[in-house]
């Protein structure tokens, strides 16, 4: 199972590159500067949490536990949430949109408290 948040990872980074060039070339001439800002802010945090993911599951394949795996999970769901809504908002224009991207926040900050903790518990 460590080896798919490898793969979720490597995914997400792919696709957070992809959503970063997009907002950079495609979007520049068709959204306001605020909305820029948004999208951009989304990509960010995309990638942050991609790799975070890729780490979990390198660790996971030197010592693998339920705390890791709850780790890629609440990231993951912090990526959906965090960056989905944020990528919701800046091509809709919908603010209340924004209104979901703290749970995404509440996600990432799941996530790296569980890679804390698994982290902690692994050193011998």
């Amino acid at each position: 199972m460590m080896r798919w948040w490898i793969v979720v990872g490597a995914v997400n980074a792919f696709l957070a590159v992809a959503a970063g060039a997009f907002g950079a070339h495609a979007l520049k001439a068709r959204l306001p500067q605020d909305l820029q800002v948004i999208f951009e802010t989304g990509a960010r945090y995309h990638m942050y949490h991609a790799l975070a993911l890729v780490a979990v599951g390198l660790l996971g394949t030197v010592r693998p536990s339920a705390l890791l795996e709850s780790s890629g999970w609440a990231m993951l769901v912090g990526i959906v949430l965090f960056s989905g809504s944020l990528y919701a908002l800046a091509l809709s224009g919908v603010r209340v949109l924004g209104a979901i991207t703290p749970l995404g926040g509440l996600g990432f900050l799941a996530g790296w408290a569980l890679l804390a903790v698994a982290a902690w518990r692994a050193t011998p």
